[in-house]
């Protein structure tokens, strides 16, 4: 996979991920609440704060899964709003605790900004080939079609 603004887009795939399940309080009804889906509540936190990223501290994963300066304040402000439901509810609360929190809608309204943000850098970094004048993605791949050898 050729990204153009982070060295590890893998995990970038799963933190935009992530970040939009916070963003989705439908989702999260739907998927966390539902005991035969792998998804939940903790899966998500694992993400961005231990696996992918760390959303205590996202400084240091710039130009690793976050493109820009803002998504590291915007990740920063929203590990600051789950740490705030989390100090309320307990580390180890079920999902619909969490859910039922006062500030829980603050989690909701930070991933959403963030996500938004995630999905517009993206969006932004793959039409940048195209900008510069590749009909198609770059590819690492010297025996491709318009790279190495002329026709």
């Amino acid at each position: 996979m050729v990204d153009h603004g982070v060295a590890l887009p893998y995990y970038r795939l799963h933190v935009v991920q992530a970040v939009v399940a916070l963003a989705s309080p439908v989702r999260q009804r739907d998927v966390w609440l539902d005991l035969d889906r792998f998804e939940c509540l903790d899966y998500t936190v694992h993400v961005l704060f231990d696996d992918f990223c760390d959303a205590d501290d996202p400084l240091p994963w710039l130009g690793q899964c976050l493109r820009t300066e803002e998504e590291v304040e915007l990740m920063a402000r929203l590990g600051a709003a789950y740490g705030a439901v989390q100090d309320v509810v307990g580390a180890d609360a079920p999902d619909e605790e969490y859910l039922a929190a006062p500030g829980w809608s603050t989690v909701v309204a930070a991933a959403a900004r963030l996500a938004q943000v995630l999905v517009s850098n993206d969006h932004t970094a793959s039409s940048k080939p195209h900008d510069a004048g590749f009909p198609r993605a770059l590819s690492t791949d010297s025996t491709a079609p318009g790279l190495g050898e002329s026709r």
